[in-house]
């Protein structure tokens, strides 16, 4: 493609505007495929799509993406098909993530790959799941959801013939694994073994278009978990009305719209949030661009706080809402039964493959014992951790049926 470069006096940070691979033009700090720093294994790109395009479609084409749809977000798969699943989830953030790279003429591409690979490394039965498999994992290693994403991205998905992973640009797995800022302390195992092999530079913030990501997936998990804590009963409109968030917006849809259903108002209500949410990202976001002037995505990098964030009274109002849905909702009676049964669930599972690793598939049978694992317990427990962490909700269920029923397989 040619380059076409023009100066934007209307826009809102005045900057200098890039043409190119695009529909619309790219701001001088946005992330440019044709600067990527490539991939680990070096492979031609392709004549038609970016680099970040060509990202994105490795990871929906993945499998791990498609056992999201069987992964709970809040509620287990089977209490109704209408609540969000890591799946459904996944594309909410991915929707929003579009939106703001749009408005900030950053690339949509990158942020949309970033947003779709964040929750890949997810454990069955969600955080839930993950505070059980990080217990089993405390003598070898760790566990650390946001590390296994990338452990899924670099090593596990075996697609290509030629590598390990999906062998995704450098920008990309920076952003999955920096999409939250720069990455201190001791690192967890995947991310150690990656360092080896490119330096994703974890003490810099991540590129704008990750921290778009990041901020999606705050809008997209707070606003989706309202709603689906209405359909389940754990609270009310009448129990939002004091949250600074929601009460106005609560008021102003009832007032405009006095004769509908409860159904409508709930969706108007969250419809609005989002909306409001969202400006005030771009809001704010424009006037730390303003304040920094970047000139270059490297300048995103080495700014000292995140470009992409929400205003100090957003903040505070987002982090309200959080402490009310962690209270009536992530701490309901219901979720406490499953936290029940989980934790039966994971550790059965974890601590009878690692004690009888022949239960397991053939496949991951001989995964064991091409990493020594017969001789090295960490090897082992590190596959056994894949192996659970990648199971979908129906799947741990039946799996742990399958061992610990004693008529599964005889009736």
């Amino acid at each position: 493609m040619g380059q076409a470069k023009e100066t934007n006096d209307n826009d809102a940070q005045g900057e200098e505007l890039d043409y190119n691979y695009c529909a619309l033009p790219l701001a001088a700090y946005a992330s440019r495929p044709d600067q990527s720093k490539g991939r680990i294994y070096e492979e031609p790109e392709s004549a038609n799509r970016t680099g970040f395009q060509r990202d994105r479609d490795r990871i929906i084409h993945a499998s791990a993406f498609r056992r999201l749809k069987y992964k709970t977000q809040v509620f287990v798969y089977h209490e109704g098909d209408h609540y969000r699943t890591r799946l459904s989830h996944t594309l909410e953030v991915a929707q929003i993530a579009r939106s703001i790279a749009r408005a900030l003429l950053v690339n949509e591409d990158l942020a949309e790959g970033i947003a779709l690979a964040h929750d890949l490394g997810h454990t069955p039965f969600a955080h839930i799941g993950e505070e059980f498999l990080q217990k089993c994992m405390e003598p070898y290693g760790g566990f650390e959801h946001n590390d296994q994403s990338l452990r899924i991205l670099t090593k596990l998905e075996r697609k290509y013939p030629g590598w390990p992973g999906l062998n995704l640009t450098w920008e990309t797995l920076e952003g999955v694994v920096k999409h939250n800022g720069p990455v201190t302390g001791e690192l967890p195992t995947t991310l150690k073994d990656i360092q080896k092999q490119t330096d994703l530079r974890l003490s810099t913030y991540a590129s704008i278009e990750a921290q778009v990501a990041a901020i999606a997936d705050d809008i997209a998990y707070n606003n989706h978990d309202v709603e689906d804590g209405l359909r389940a009963g754990m609270f009310t409109l009448e129990d939002l009305k004091d949250l600074a968030l929601l009460g106005p917006v609560l008021e102003q849809v009832k007032k405009d719209w006095p004769d509908v259903s409860e159904h409508y108002i709930i969706q108007e209500t969250i419809r609005e949030m989002i909306g409001a949410m969202v400006q005030d990202v771009l809001e704010e976001t424009k006037r730390r661009l303003q304040e920094l002037k970047p000139k270059s995505a490297e300048d995103i990098r080495k700014a000292d706080r995140q470009m992409v964030a929400f205003s100090e009274e957003m903040f505070n109002q987002v982090e309200e809402l959080r402490g009310f849905l962690y209270k009536r909702m992530y701490r309901h009676y219901t979720v406490n039964r499953i936290w029940l049964k989980v934790e039966r669930i994971i550790p059965d599972l974890f601590n009878t493959f690692m004690k009888h690793y022949n239960l397991l598939p053939d496949h991951w049978q001989q995964r064991v014992e091409d990493a020594g694992g017969l001789i090295d317990n960490i090897a082992q427990a590190r596959i056994v951790c894949d192996y659970i962490a990648g199971m979908t909700d129906r799947y741990a269920i039946r799996e742990h049926e399958r061992l610990f029923d004693l008529y599964w397989d005889l009736r």
